[in-house]
């Protein structure tokens, strides 16, 4: 049974999820519509001829290339499958109901492979039309387990598009030029792991059907596109390529932080430890967005699950209702928030026990301390991507090439007590006009499509500096064109230019004042500096931010970064922390009769050296098993005992050699090798 508490912060931790789970397909699918169109496009341009039925002699010549398109998409393997899913997905709305995808553990030799190519495209052929008749052909066919092969495919595609019937093809809603003679695409999904045989023999043999086959091959690529020309020495001269690349995963990572949390969309936010976590795994493990993405839903659940304010989670109107309903019990827990009361001990003593005693007073100022909040978080993030576009290309990257590298900072501390932050703002007071006026009109696009309003004026003092240096730029154009004019008249000898170049550079020397530009250039950076000071404050500073920080890094860590080797030891060496029950040998050196068999047999092969004798082993189990019972070892119940006990242990230890902690061994009769040490 759920209370009303508990009731309202699963609905919000649900609508919250389901919001950003929906941004981040949203974010998958436009990220992923640049790298379909190409494909769509490269197989409009492929089979042209055949679909006209050329006699051209070049098209004869090129009939025996199948066209190939090669999607290199990064090492991010485990997201693969979902980029993979909506690619057939597409191809079958708008392009043709046969694809075909295959996988190297499907395919360990040509038959496989031309059998499953077979049935997925008669199989996709079916579901096309849908009729009871031909389902049941189908399953007598794959029961006959008929001998298929390219021969048997061909004929059996000559046959279904000679029938004209629509049904085929009625999902296609591309143009008509697919309707007559739809492609068959066959997507090899993970090339890196199929045998070099297998694709050889399967692409000559495909190459010989071009005619009467139109097939087009899709290589999902993790590594490079050399693979190929390694994977297929002879028969690569039988592909006509096109590499096609997606979006680098550590591109979609800035793309989905930039849509789920450096915004004010979503309340829910990572304290800098919680977000690291998630960033070191997705950069020394896998690469994997999707992974990041479940991660960030392991935090939100996490969070409204350990923290009871975590109602107010939720959009600013929602939150100012939620407020004024909030319970005696639930303005206590605000009362303890260690945010709450930093800010109670810096008001004055009459509002300090108001905020203490007076619920009322305490809601008024919850309601202004949730606007606050969000105002923050608005105008942190813009400074925040201004910062990136001025620090973003400075040599060595003093704060960071991505932006989560500056954002974990700024969460961390102040990011102008760093050591690398005074040398960024000296590199930024050389940059040159072009770079300045360029990170200038970042800096304004950013604040063009931020929603917030706060720092308007910032954003004309902006505008004002680029018309100021475009004033500049037009009357140095001007001087250098009069100046040009002068000194064509001079002579440009070898002399003459090591003698003004000589003036100019003592005149340099002597004359220290600053140009306009570098006037302009400091008043910028000084602009930047004044704005990260006065916006770029730690989240911990704030009041509340405890309600939508979610801080349980080592939670996370525990949950994601498997270590299986400390589970296994703390399960069979302590029970109690996993089963909950029995805590009587929670702690407790001895070994208790009422702990599980394998971890009696466990604890007993700690104390053995690295051969351990059987019998005795067996039998100083069967002494902890009866050490609480007493019973008559003559009687026949005993005799049952011990056989019963007998089972248990020879159970116990096949476990335990399933497991790794013992393996046979030929030295001794009798006796098992002990093969880890250490206590785990």
């Amino acid at each position: 049974f759920l209370s009303e508490d508990s009731k309202l912060r699963f609905d919000t931790c649900q609508l919250l999820w389901q919001q950003m789970k929906s941004e981040a397909e949203e974010l998958q699918e436009e990220l992923n519509k640049n790298l379909f169109d190409k494909l769509i496009e490269f197989l409009e341009k492929s089979h042209l001829e055949f679909r006209k039925k050329s006699t051209n002699w070049n098209y004869q010549i090129k009939s025996r290339e199948i066209p190939t398109a090669a999607l290199v998409l990064g090492v991010n393997v485990t997201d693969h499958d979902l980029t993979f899913k909506g690619l057939t997905a597409m191809l079958r709305d708008t392009i043709t109901p046969y694809v075909v995808s295959l996988q190297a553990k499907e395919c360990p030799d040509v038959k496989h492979l031309l059998q499953k190519l077979a049935s997925q495209v008669m199989g996709c052929h079916i579901d096309m039309e849908s009729t009871e008749e031909e389902e049941e052909e189908c399953v007598q066919l794959s029961q006959k387990k008929m001998h298929y092969s390219m021969a048997f495919l061909s004929t059996w595609y000559r046959n279904v598009t000679q029938k004209g019937s629509e049904s085929v093809n009625k999902k296609i809603t591309s143009s008509s030029q697919w309707k007559k003679s739809p492609p068959i695409v066959i997507i090899l999904k993970d090339i890196e792991s199929f045998s070099t045989k297998v694709l050889q023999d399967f692409i000559i043999i495909s190459s010989q059907y071009l005619h009467q086959l139109p097939i087009v091959l899709v290589l999902g690529i993790a590594t490079s596109p050399i693979i190929i020309h390694r994977l297929l020495p002879h028969a690569v001269s039988f592909l006509c390529i096109e590499l096609l690349q997606s979006l680098s995963c550590k591109e979609h990572l800035a793309k989905l932080l930039d849509k789920l949390l450096l915004t004010t969309r979503f309340p829910f936010k990572l304290n800098e430890k919680a977000l690291q976590v998630l960033i070191n795994i997705f950069l020394y493990h896998d690469f994997s967005v999707q992974n990041f993405i479940k991660g960030l839903q392991l935090a939100i659940l996490e969070h409204f699950y350990s923290q009871p304010l975590s109602i107010l989670c939720c959009d600013l109107p929602e939150v100012k209702r939620r407020i004024h309903s909030l319970s005696e019990d639930q303005c206590e827990s605000i009362r303890r928030l260690p945010s709450f009361m930093r800010y109670v001990e810096k008001q004055t003593p009459e509002k300090q026990v108001a905020s203490l005693t007076n619920e009322r007073f305490l809601k008024g100022r919850m309601e202004r301390k949730s606007l606050s909040l969000h105002i923050y978080h608005e105008n942190f993030f813009i400074v925040l991507k201004c910062l990136h576009a001025f620090t973003s290309s400075l040599p060595k990257y003093p704060l960071g090439r991505q932006i989560r590298e500056l954002y974990c900072a700024c969460l961390e501390k102040n990011i102008w007590e760093s050591q690398e932050y005074e040398p960024a703002l000296q590199l930024l007071r050389m940059l040159a006009k072009d770079e300045l006026m360029a990170i200038l009109h970042k800096c304004v696009e950013v604040f063009r499509s931020s929603p917030g309003k706060q720092l308007g004026s910032t954003a004309e003092k902006l505008k004002e500096f680029l018309a100021q240096f475009q004033s500049l730029e037009e009357s140095n154009e001007e001087e250098n064109g009069s100046g040009s004019q002068q000194k064509g008249l001079q002579k440009t000898d070898l002399y003459h230019l090591q003698k003004s170049l000589l003036e100019m550079k003592e005149l340099r020397s002597s004359n220290k004042k600053q140009t306009k530009f570098e006037v302009q250039r400091d008043k910028v950076v000084d602009m930047i500096d004044n704005l990260v000071r006065k916006y770029l404050f730690p989240p911990d500073t704030q009041t509340l931010y405890e309600v939508v920080y979610f801080t349980g890094a080592h939670t996370l860590r525990e949950h994601l970064n498997a270590a299986p080797r400390i589970a296994l030891h703390t399960a069979l060496n302590n029970p109690y922390h996993y089963l909950k029950v029995g805590n009587e040998f929670l702690g407790n050196d001895s070994i208790p009769n009422v702990a599980p068999d394998i971890c009696i047999a466990y604890k007993l092969h700690l104390e053995c050296s690295r051969l351990i004798n059987v019998v005795d082993w067996s039998e100083a189990f069967a002494t902890v098993v009866t050490a609480a019972e007493e019973t008559d070892p003559n009687s026949t119940a005993s005799e049952e005992i011990k056989e019963i006990i007998h089972a248990r242990f020879i159970r116990a230890v096949s476990e335990l050699e399933l497991l790794g902690f013992i393996k046979p061994t030929k030295q001794k009769t009798d006796h098992v090798a002990r093969l880890t040490w250490g206590g785990c």
